[in-house]
């Protein structure tokens, strides 16, 4: 069969392969791959940066965002054929670390866990996969067109959940968020805050495109200003950074309102100097009470949330977040970044 395989720490080696037909186990799921959501940290792999092959070897098949539809099932796991499903990412590590063996495995304190299409295992990027049966999660049927969006909701459902449970130390009662960023991240977590009832923001740097659109017909508001202005104006209880923008992420430290929760969900890049007075904003969190959470990947309990937002979404919005697709026979394209593009998608059968 056909899949998306890299070298990584080599820049270049992104190609389609031919590999083995996957063989499952007795607790695993045989899958017949639909699609596949590209993001940022593929690339960062393809290019070179990121990434660590399967023990013994020195290609990985690349691939976090999955859809697949169940082509072999285990009796009494509670899946049929044909049922749409998502695989989970992150695998706890062996030790375990404490996190890890309370099913807790995003928190993993050692760093010894695997990732699916990241680190020491094999992603999804193939024309069929396995999947253990404690590692798949069904997606909503009607959901064929958009369900590889299961993963990165995964990512914002914990970041919510964290916000919450941040802001529950004390009496909480959230009414404004400000999210930074309108790319896929930014806009699943413009949805939930939406589905939370919040007064949803939403900022970009972008003035034309999708972008806006999306963000309008959640009914939420859209902005383009600096960050300073914007986050003085609306002073939000919440803000969920999306971009990783180092500038943007020092900034929206100092601008919640008092008692306020920042999310961080963006990966800055290292090497950026930002000037800032230290003073200032170490004294702004602690008179305020504010706090700074750093959030990534997800545990099957977020899994299971975003399941639930994506089913209770409307879903021409969601296929609107989706402004590219390819089919497996030119994935490389994927990687190509385009104006306009909020998220790319494989295709890779048909759903």
């Amino acid at each position: 069969m056909q899949a998306l395989t890299v070298k990584p720490g080599t820049a270049e080696s992104l190609c389609l392969a031919e590999v083995p037909d996957p063989v499952p186990s007795s607790d695993e799921l045989l899958v017949d791959g639909v699609s596949l959501g590209v993001c940022g940290t593929d690339r960062e792999i393809a290019s070179g940066h990121y990434g660590w092959p399967p023990p013994g070897r020195d290609r990985l098949v690349l691939g976090h965002e999955s859809l697949g539809r169940v082509a072999q099932t285990v009796p009494g796991s509670g899946f049929e054929v044909g049922d749409l499903v998502a695989g989970v990412v992150r695998r706890p590590d062996p030790v375990p670390c404490g996190a890890c063996a309370r099913g807790e495995f995003d928190m993993c304190r050692n760093g010894r866990y695997a990732e699916r299409g990241i680190k020491d295992l094999d992603g999804y990027g193939s024309e069929q996969w396995c999947v253990e049966t404690g590692y798949a999660t069904k997606v909503n049927s009607e959901l064929t067109r958009v369900g590889m969006l299961m993963e990165p909701t995964t990512v914002v459902a914990k970041a919510w959940e964290q916000v919450y449970r941040v802001g529950e130390r004390s009496w909480f009662d959230p009414r404004r968020v400000l999210v930074t960023g309108a790319g896929p991240i930014g806009l699943l977590a413009a949805l939930l805050g939406v589905q939370r009832r919040l007064d949803v923001h939403v900022l970009d740097r972008v003035t034309d495109g999708p972008k806006p659109g999306l963000v309008e017909s959640l009914g939420a508001t859209y902005h383009h200003e600096p960050i300073e202005d914007v986050a003085t104006r609306l002073c939000p209880d919440v803000i969920i950074e999306a971009t990783g923008a180092s500038q943007v992420v020092i900034s929206a430290m100092s601008t919640t309102a008092h008692y306020g929760i920042l999310c961080l969900t963006g990966v800055s890049p290292p090497g950026r100097t930002v000037h800032i007075d230290a003073g200032a904003l170490n004294r702004d969190i602690v008179l305020e009470n504010d706090a700074v959470v750093g959030s990534v990947n997800a545990n099957l309990r977020h899994y299971r949330q975003a399941a639930d937002a994506l089913a209770a979404a409307d879903i021409d919005w969601l296929e609107g977040l989706i402004t590219r697709r390819v089919p497996l026979s030119r994935a490389i394209d994927a990687f190509e970044p385009r104006d306009g593009d909020v998220k790319v998608v494989i295709d890779i059968g048909s759903a």
